[in-house]
This record gives structure tokens, C-alpha cells and sequence, in this order.
């Protein structure tokens, strides 16, 4: 993962209201850090929409789901490919139910994020998914988790509505004939390749997400040791600083005791010294 990934990861987890100050917060720590490109690169990330936030979220916080609507795409689309119409209508049932379930799920997801979103947005998190179905390029992106608009399905496709018979459904004689068995062969390659394309780029996702998830916690343990580390020094600062306080007290008062008992000596040699004065005055006098 790309320093730049990283960022990015970071940023579209955020709410649309939250994008555009970390962005340019992100840009000045590149900036400053001296990673010009990087700041660059940053600085043109775009805010997502509040349905296009619903959707990354649902592609991060909802993998298995997600995973398993990139699967039905590619069911879907090799069905179309093939003309079959009793898969098709069994996929398509399965569409709705699907979509429906996941654009439900974004709609608790961004409240439990804190910003909910309106049910125009939740129709365009529905939209979005029914293009993730149809288009293995749609598929791409999404699973990437960084939409920054919704989707929109390839011209053409209609979400079934319930009891529709697919568009493409033909009779079971359309299918006879080997030109036909090779192009339903070659078709359903093209959707396995899609699918796993676009699987394979989800579990990437989920394999950064991972790492990023294990980096904040290493983070976050090498935060809580130093906030450990700095509240240990700062206590033994305190320490330090009382026990020098202490220390200057007894320096203070032995510096008063060290001059008054100078001032004894003093006195204590004055008066020796006037002993010793009047003693020899008196043996002079007696000597007299």
C-alpha cells in the first residue's frame, strides 16, 4: 500500500463534512514533511457525496455483503450474455432482494457514523449498486471504497421491478447450435474473469483495511506507552523539584547557621585576644 492509499483509506472512512478539513490538513503534514507530490496528490481528492459515502461505507464496513454482490454481478451478467432466462429471472430476484437489503444497511450505517442520510441519497446508493451489477467497471471502482459520486448503470439497463421478465430472456431454441454454445462459453469466461477481478480488488481492500486497522493499533499501544513514559518522568520531575527544594532549604539555613557561628568564632577571638591583653599589662605592672 502506497503512502497515498493510505491517506486516502483514511479519508473517505470520514463523514462528507469532515473530507475537506483532514484533506487539507493531510496535504500540509505531506507538504511540510517534504513530500510535494504526495501534498499534491492529496490536495485533489475529492469530498464524496452523502450517497457516494453510504457506498464506500457499505464496501467497508459490510465486506462479506459486498463481496457477494460482486458476485451476483458477474452471475448476472454471464446470464445476459447467455440468453438464460430461467437464470436470469432467479438472479434477478435476487437482485432486488439484495439491493434493497444493502441500501438499507448503508441507511444504519451512516446514522451509526453520525450523518444520516435523506432517502433521495439512499435512491442513489440503490442506483449505484444496480450499476455495481451491471458494469464490471462500476464493480472496480466500488470496491476500491473511494466513490466519490454515485454510480450509474450502462445505457440501457433497467432495474427489474418485481415480476418483470428479463429484457434479454429468449427462447431455449436461441441458444442451439454450436456458435452459439461457444459465445455462451466465452461469455461465461468474461464474467468469471469479471467477477474475480472485481473479488479480488475487494479483498485487497479488506487486506489494506487490516493493515491499516493493525498499524492505528500499534499506534495507539506506542501512544498509551509514551503517555506512560511521560507521566512517569513528569512524576519524578516533581520529585526531582521538591528534593531540590528541600536541598536549598538546608543549604539556605546551613549558610545561616555557617555565618552565626562564624560571628562566635569572631567574638570568641575578641575576647581571647582582650584576655590575653590585660594579662600582660598586669604581669608588666607586677614585674614593676
Amino acid at each position: 500500500m502506497t503512502e497515498l492509499d493510505a491517506v486516502a483509506d483514511r479519508l473517505y472512512r470520514l463523514r462528507p463534512g469532515r473530507f475537506t478539513a483532514a484533506r487539507n490538513e493531510a496535504a500540509a503534514r505531506a507538504r511540510a514533511g517534504g513530500d510535494r507530490g504526495l501534498a499534491e496528490a492529496v490536495g485533489r481528492l475529492r469530498r464524496p457525496t452523502p450517497a457516494a459515502w453510504a457506498a464506500n461505507l457499505l464496501v467497508r464496513e459490510r465486506p462479506e455483503e459486498a463481496e457477494r454482490l460482486l458476485e451476483l454481478g458477474g452471475a448476472l451478467r454471464q446470464a445476459h450474455q447467455e440468453l438464460a432466462g430461467e437464470r436470469l429471472r432467479e438472479l434477478s430476484g435476487q437482485q432486488r432482494r439484495v439491493v434493497g437489503a444493502l441500501a438499507r444497511q448503508a441507511v444504519r450505517l451512516t446514522a451509526d457514523a453520525g450523518q444520516r442520510i435523506g432517502a433521495g441519497a439512499q435512491r442513489e446508493v440503490e442506483q449505484t449498486l444496480h450499476a455495481v451489477l451491471a458494469d464490471p467497471q462500476a464493480a472496480g471502482q466500488w470496491a476500491a471504497g473511494r466513490l466519490t459520486r454515485p454510480l450509474s448503470a450502462p445505457t440501457g439497463f433497467r432495474p427489474p421491478a418485481e415480476g418483470d421478465r428479463p429484457a434479454d430472456a429468449r427462447p431455449p431454441a436461441a441458444e442451439k447450435g454450436a456458435h452459439g454454445r461457444e459465445k455462451g462459453r466465452a461469455a461465461r469466461e468474461r464474467a468469471r474473469r469479471e467477477a474475480e477481478r472485481a473479488a479480488a480488488g475487494l479483498r485487497e481492500r479488506r487486506e489494506r483495511r487490516e493493515a491499516a486497522a493493525q498499524a492505528a493499533d500499534r499506534a495507539r499501544t506506542e501512544r498509551d506507552e509514551a503517555g506512560r513514559q511521560a507521566r512517569r518522568l513528569a512524576g519524578e520531575l516533581r520529585e526531582a523539584k521538591e528534593a531540590g527544594r528541600r536541598a536549598e532549604e538546608r543549604e539556605r539555613r546551613a549558610r545561616g547557621e555557617l555565618r552565626e557561628a562564624e560571628r562566635a568564632v569572631s567574638r570568641a577571638e575578641r575576647r581571647a585576644r582582650e584576655a590575653t591583653a590585660r594579662a600582660e599589662r598586669q604581669d608588666g605592672g607586677q614585674a614593676a
